[in-house]
């Protein structure tokens, strides 16, 4: 009876709406092509024109060559349906809306941003490496580097669950919550009922989650369900049936700010597979990190930047910024720490660069937890040279994914990644979701980007950069623990991986910076 109910959930649902109209406009295009080929004497030389003022149009687009190749494969072999797909999909207006709005938001924020005098010297007297990159992320990103600020790390969100309870049970004034994925379980219901008791007792809660979990994870209408309980709630993207480059941007972040003092990042989305109460691909390897201090105001604005994106009214930014004389636990040997967010509508790389930056400023090693690896070039040099250069660069990937097609992907790569000398490793008991880089035992990033695509190139997403703060040396110890979990991949078994998924991959490889 349960798999009866799932079927007909899933046939009369909202997934099904939406993947039937797609398939409707994707025939609606074919119509188009097969209408055109009657009239091919007439048209032929005009697709052709057209054709090449698009591939043209492709290859002075300022994006990465990766995204160019793999739009002018399908305009190339297909031409007429490949060209009117693109300028189809370009068309939509999305995106712009989007992007405009997030302009305006961004602008707001600026005066609550600015980078303090104090700690851009001590930084610049510590590392002009890190001076540098610091300028960059804040010139290019709108994101100061901080001290005052000190940082727990949580090894598995089975830590995380129970501090960040803790800390929502002693909210005062405001919770703001935004995850990439909430679904209904042990998890988002305990956390729920305390978001309850903290909405009646006054405290201002707002929770956002992106769009796609509306197409099997909550009913669509459920920000609606959360508001009777006095929980602002919102959607970010909600996902519609029609093809457009907007709806492959999704918000990516997990970003839970108390008060303004207290915050929480990572890859733990609020679902029960993240503290594993659910077991869905083996144990479930995460990585959080909580911030308490000034560093904490960025956070505060990268969630009011996104949530105001759809108001029209004006926001009071200052009422939100955390009093730090209370009991913020502030350390004087707390180093550096530099939240950030990436968005995909700036054209600027930040979350890439960053780790490019670590690469290629390590010394003695770089470690990197992922649960993907689908690379452009330019992170394929870096890793490569890093290793070249005699940086000890190891990776650490899921033994048991979560998607095959990705995992195919993934291991296209390690060959060329092996032969240069990056070490890669597998986490047998399971999935690896963490996204941390961390190098020398001075630099360290934990947060939502993977070594992907989607994460550099397509999503919103965030992270924490930490330098010479004592949660680096904990993400360390984290690593080499879980490194004692783990089989190393050696050229033979890439020999030994089947030559159908080898080749599957290789072959997915470009349309990979679309998927």
């Amino acid at each position: 009876m349960k798999k009866m109910k799932g079927l007909f959930r899933i046939i009369f649902g909202r997934t099904a709406f939406v993947v039937l109209f797609l398939l409707i406009q994707i025939g609606f295009l074919l119509s188009c092509v097969r209408w055109l080929s009657g009239y091919l004497v007439y048209v032929y030389g005009g697709m052709i024109v057209l054709t090449v003022l698009v591939v043209v149009h492709i290859l002075n687009e300022n994006v990465n060559p990766s995204f160019k190749i793999a739009w002018m494969v399908p305009v190339l072999v297909i031409p007429v349906f490949g060209t009117l797909l693109y300028l189809f999909v370009q068309m939509q207006i999305g995106t712009k809306i989007i992007a405009a709005r997030l302009k305006v938001t961004i602008e707001e924020t600026e005066p609550y941003l600015k980078q303090g005098e104090t700690a851009a010297e001590a930084l610049r007297k510590k590392s002009q490496g890190m001076k540098n990159l610091a300028h960059y992320v804040k010139e290019y990103g709108g994101f100061p580097v901080y001290q005052g600020t000190s940082v727990e790390y949580f090894p598995l969100g089975d830590d995380l669950f129970p501090e960040l309870k803790r800390q929502l049970s002693l909210a005062r004034h405001f919770i703001f919550m935004e995850y990439f994925i909430i679904e209904r379980g042990v998890m988002w219901e305990e956390i729920l009922e305390i978001l309850e008791q903290k909405a009646a007792e006054g405290v201002e809660v707002r929770v956002m989650y992106d769009g796609m979990c509306s197409m099997a994870l909550l009913p669509y209408r459920y920000p609606k369900l959360l508001e009777k309980k006095g929980i602002q709630c919102k959607m970010f993207s909600p996902v519609k049936p029609t093809l457009s480059t907007h709806q492959n941007n999704r918000d990516h972040r997990k970003i839970c700010v108390i008060d303004g003092h207290t915050a929480f990042t990572g890859g733990v989305n609020l679902a029960d597979e993240y503290i594993n109460q659910k077991l869905r691909f083996g144990h479930w390897k995460d990585t959080a990190v909580m911030l308490q201090g000034e560093a904490v105001r960025s956070f505060t604005m990268m969630f009011l930047q996104m949530w105001n994106i759809t108001e029209r009214k004006s926001e009071e930014y200052k009422q939100y910024l955390g009093d730090f004389r209370g009991d913020c636990r502030q350390r004087a040997d707390g180093g550096f720490v530099m939240p950030y967010g990436d968005s995909p509508l700036d054209k600027e790389n930040i979350g890439e660069l960053v780790y490019i930056d670590i690469l290629n400023q390590a010394k003695d090693y770089v470690h990197i937890m992922t649960p993907y690896l689908i690379l452009d070039h330019e992170m394929v040099t870096a890793l490569t040279f890093a290793a070249k250069r005699g940086v000890e660069t190891i990776i650490i990937m899921p033994h048991i994914p979560d998607k095959k097609y990705a995992y195919m992907l993934a291991r296209s790569y390690y060959r060329e990644l092996i032969e240069a000398g990056v070490q890669i490793y597998e986490y047998i008991p399971g999935f690896v979701h963490a996204k941390s880089f961390v190098s020398d035992d001075e630099k360290a990033v934990v947060g939502t980007i993977n070594l992907d695509f989607r994460s550099l190139y397509l999503h919103f997403e965030c992270g924490v950069l930490m330098y010479q703060n004592p949660a680096v040396q904990a993400v360390e110890r984290d690593f080499k623990e879980t490194l004692e979990k783990c089989c190393r991949i050696t050229l033979e078994d890439c020999r030994r991986y089947p030559f159908f998924k080898s080749f599957a991959g290789q072959l997915m490889r470009f349309v990979a910076p679309l998927m």
